[in-house]
């Protein structure tokens, strides 16, 4: 599993656990447009990091193929800014996590973007969304209070 160190770096840790959860926490503040885009990144990015969680390409009867989607599915929760600062700094020793910080939906350059983060120091940034995954038991003792984004 690869699990984020306090600097951002990615380390690989072991193989896979099954089972796995994955989940995204959002600011429960936002806007339906605001919070879907913060989803939206932080699912791209997990993707990412987490290939082995896309599923064998759907099939039609004729044989068109589309591509393969999570098996495990994606939970997004709410929670407030504060609750997610706690939560992600919590979950960086149990779970891999992707963070999106209130940055990133303040322009759409993405160099601005870099800078603006690095202008700060870690404890001061604050978040939109925080995505996680890594073993079932870990993950639902971290979110476990709380609710669907809806």
């Amino acid at each position: 599993m690869l699990l984020q160190t306090e600097a951002g770096a990615s380390i690989n840790a072991e193989a896979p656990q099954k089972p796995e959860r994955c989940v995204i926490v959002v600011d429960a503040a936002l806007s339906p447009g605001k919070a879907s885009n913060a989803a939206a990144v932080i699912a791209f990015t997990l993707g990412q990091r987490h290939s082995h969680l896309v599923g064998a390409p759907l099939r039609e009867r004729d044989g068109t193929a589309h591509p393969g989607l999570i098996p495990i599915g994606i939970s997004v929760l709410k929670a407030t800014v504060e609750q997610l600062s706690e939560l992600r700094q919590k979950s960086l020793a149990h779970c891999d996590v992707v963070d999106f910080p209130v940055e990133g939906q303040a322009t759409t350059d993405y160099a601005a973007f870099l800078d603006a983060v690095q202008a700060l120091s870690g404890d001061s940034l604050r978040y939109l969304a925080i995505g996680l995954v890594g073993p079932r038991n870990r993950i639902n003792k971290l979110v476990g209070g709380f609710s669907l984004f809806a």
